[in-house]
């Protein structure tokens, strides 16, 4: 009976063992192996006058290789007459990268948009998107905030503060942008954000320009978000400033850092439900 007893046991706890091991596997795994497969993304990249980034054909084909590994469709545009609410409906997230300044042509197109991310609406934003649309006031609260300035391409490191994010799994918690990158700063930071990553602003060159990295990180310190995500006016955002270089865009750990993002947003994206989106302007104020 002995025997017996001491098996019985030794077998629960081994179960058990098995059990957690198991269950703790399923949630490191959960965001490379997220149900993706089926769903419609929109990749777009317009970019209004100013600047405009030579990441942006790396940054597609990124996301087409992600769309065709995962077997989700990706549609790629630059054009603004497809915002129109019939068309958005079709999405289960629109994709901005790199975009900056106006990218849309009229309010009417900025009103489908809004009303896309108040039925519910996934939003992922990639690097310049900061600096998107600087003159409307919903569509900066919707990113977090609106681009400021960015100290030069150089290397510098990176923290995972939330790494219990399920888009922050496998990240190294302390994150050297070895190829360079630019630490972006940002003003108007809406306070709904919440941030994932944070840029280590002891880690920029001692030849950085101090004095503007101190203006423009106020009234921050050490850290200065630098990824994000937020549940805003409906629709689930999720935001990177990083990622300027265009080698990054096959750079394994980046890829990984955009596909998790991805995955996160269509987990948390339900069925479009245009009975909820109420704004009838653009500038229509935000039923908090």
């Amino acid at each position: 009976m002995m025997t017996t007893y001491f098996f019985r046991q030794k077998t629960l706890l081994l179960l058990g063992m098995f059990f957690l091991l198991f269950a703790t596997v399923e949630v490191q795994a959960a965001p490379d192996q997220a149900d993706l497969k089926g769903i419609r993304v929109l990749v777009y990249t317009r970019n209004g006058k100013g600047f405009i980034h030579d990441n942006i054909p790396s940054a597609v084909k990124c996301v087409q290789k992600l769309g065709a590994d995962h077997k989700f469709s990706v549609d790629v545009s630059d054009d603004p007459s497809i915002f129109t609410e019939d068309n958005l409906k079709k999405y289960k997230m629109l994709i901005f990268t790199s975009t900056n300044n106006d990218v849309f042509n009229d309010d009417q197109q900025r009103l489908a948009f809004r009303r896309y991310i108040e039925a519910g609406g996934g939003f992922v934003g990639i690097h310049s998107v900061t600096g998107t649309e600087r003159n409307w006031t919903w569509f900066k609260q919707m990113i977090g905030g609106t681009f400021v300035w960015h100290a030069k391409n150089q290397k510098f490191s990176v923290k995972i503060i939330d790494p219990g994010h399920p888009s922050m799994q496998g990240l190294p918690k302390v994150w050297e942008r070895s190829l360079g990158d630019e630490c972006y700063f940002t003003k108007e930071l809406y306070p709904g954000i919440k941030v994932m990553i944070a840029h280590d602003l002891h880690s920029l060159a001692k030849d950085a320009d101090t004095v503007k990295v101190a203006k423009f990180s106020a009234p921050f310190k050490d850290l200065y978000p630098a990824a994000w995500y937020q549940t805003f006016d409906g629709g689930n955002i999720w935001i990177t400033t990083l990622g300027h270089n265009k080698e990054y865009y096959q750079e394994p750990v980046f890829v990984k850092h955009i596909l998790q993002g991805i995955a996160y947003i269509s987990s948390q994206t339900k069925k479009l439900d245009f009975a909820k989106a109420y704004a009838t302007s653009r500038d229509t104020p935000v039923n908090y």
